[in-house]
């Protein structure tokens, strides 16, 4: 069943309706690069990332659900792809190492998370200097949209405003996505 609902997964984000040649292209990963994938689901990102940033760089993919972790890491090795390490979160901590990573990416996440403003400021620790915050999350916008009617969204604006506080700086807005926004964050003052 989990493969089958990582498949599901995968099957959206390849979507040209998700358009990740687009959200690919905005991020510009580089050889070299470490990202962490968070809340990685079945792992499309994470083994897109993986191809981007090559044998120099690394992925790290952090979930909840142990079954798509080990679904992942599966592919990941049937792939070829050596350079991503699997995470398991249980207690609200990445569990990432600190001031190494490139870019932090988040897919359809943000809602889930509890006591984001406390989860962000963190997630800091982990950032390189320059390191961004790639947040793309369902806006609740639109009629009969269902991620509103069952709570599986957050607005951009509030999302700006939880990272403002937590100590990021939106960088920039991308408007590619009818259904989702897409912000990217570089951290702010502290």
């Amino acid at each position: 069943m989990t493969a089958r609902r990582a498949e599901m997964y995968n099957r959206k984000a390849a979507s040209p309706a998700s358009k990740p040649e687009q959200i690919l292209e905005i991020l510009d990963l580089q050889p070299g690069q470490k990202v962490a994938d968070i809340g990685s689901g079945g792992g499309y990102y994470t083994q897109r990332f993986a191809q981007a940033v090559g044998n120099e760089g690394h992925v790290y993919a952090v979930d909840t659900n142990p079954d798509f972790l080990k679904n992942l890491s599966q592919e990941a090795r049937e792939r070829g792809l050596d350079n991503i390490t699997t995470l398991l979160v249980t207690d609200g901590a990445p569990g990432l190492p600190a001031h190494s990573l490139d870019l932090v990416f988040m897919r359809n996440v943000h809602h889930h998370l509890p006591n984001r403003i406390k989860y962000f400021k963190k997630l800091r620790e982990v950032l390189k200097p320059d390191g961004q915050v790639a947040i793309i999350e369902h806006d609740g916008k639109g009629f009969l949209n269902l991620f509103r009617l069952f709570g599986q969204f957050t607005p951009q604006e509030s999302i700006v405003e939880e990272m403002t506080t937590a100590g990021f700086q939106a960088i920039k807005h991308h408007d590619i996505l009818t259904k989702q926004s897409f912000t990217i964050f570089g951290l702010g003052p502290e």
